[in-house]
């Protein structure tokens, strides 16, 4: 179980992620807690995926705005923007997995970490 957190407020930073992500449309939007997995390198992942590359770009792009404009907490890292089949968006305690469709499929990031517990969120 990792004892460092970069944030006092993961649970506003993982609800707000969640929200955007719903608000944009975004398709199965799941969360996986990793709190309890010594390997685990973060608290949250939260996946979700989209029909477009267009609507995969604009759901990060609002998160990141909605995550910074509400809490205050900027991401530390992101990546995929080139080609956005595969958005990763790094808070450091939740790491945020924008797939398009056809990607999610293929790599099934929530069968890898099937030990984890696994909330799925309403469309």
């Amino acid at each position: 179980m990792r004892i460092r957190h970069e944030n006092d407020n993961t649970e506003e930073v993982l609800k707000t992620i969640v929200e955007t992500m719903l608000e944009a449309k975004a398709k199965e939007v799941t969360s996986l807690d990793m709190r309890e997995l010594q390997s685990a390198v973060t608290d949250y992942f939260v996946i979700c995926h989209a029909q477009s590359k267009t609507q995969v770009n604009a759901i990060a792009e609002k998160i990141i705005d909605n995550v910074r404009n509400k809490l205050h907490v900027h991401v530390y890292h992101e990546e995929g923007f080139e080609n956005s089949e595969w958005i990763l968006l790094d808070y450091i305690d939740v790491v945020v997995h924008i797939f398009l469709t056809e990607k999610r499929e293929f790599y099934k990031l929530e069968d890898l970490w099937a030990d984890t517990e696994k909330k799925i969120y309403e469309d």
